[in-house]
């Protein structure tokens, strides 16, 4: 469920290096908990972001939240399908329901991995 080759942070975000970059998106924990996403705000591309730093909002039948950079850099993409779609990330948050790709220019130093995020969610449940 949740997959090894992802980091993942306190506030279930995943981030998935892929060399300078990250693609970055919300954990099934998270989608499941928010309920069915119905609208998503997403960062303009260019935009420099902070650790920690609101970059997206999601909407969802139970509640609008804010999505947390799990790292700083730049965002270089988007995902534009989840703008007409936003249910992919209900459907499929580790792929088609991914968020925002940034060129990285530093992670979290608080980023868990799978088996320590698992651990955290058990705890919260």
């Amino acid at each position: 469920m949740y997959p090894k080759d992802l980091k993942y942070s306190e506030d279930h975000e995943w981030l998935r290096a892929q060399g300078e970059n990250s693609v970055i998106g919300i954990t099934f924990y998270a989608q499941k908990s928010l309920g069915d996403v119905v609208f998503v705000e997403l960062p303009e591309v260019g935009r420099k972001i902070k650790v920690g730093e609101a970059m997206c909002v999601v909407e969802s039948v139970k509640a609008v939240s804010d999505i947390y950079s799990p790292c700083a850099g730049t965002v270089i993409a988007i995902n534009e399908a989840l703008l007409d779609s936003p249910e992919l990330i209900n459907n499929d948050p580790y792929g088609d329901g991914w968020m925002v790709k940034v060129k990285v220019d530093r992670e979290d130093d608080k980023l868990m991995t799978a088996d320590e995020y698992e651990a955290q969610i058990s705890k919260e449940d």
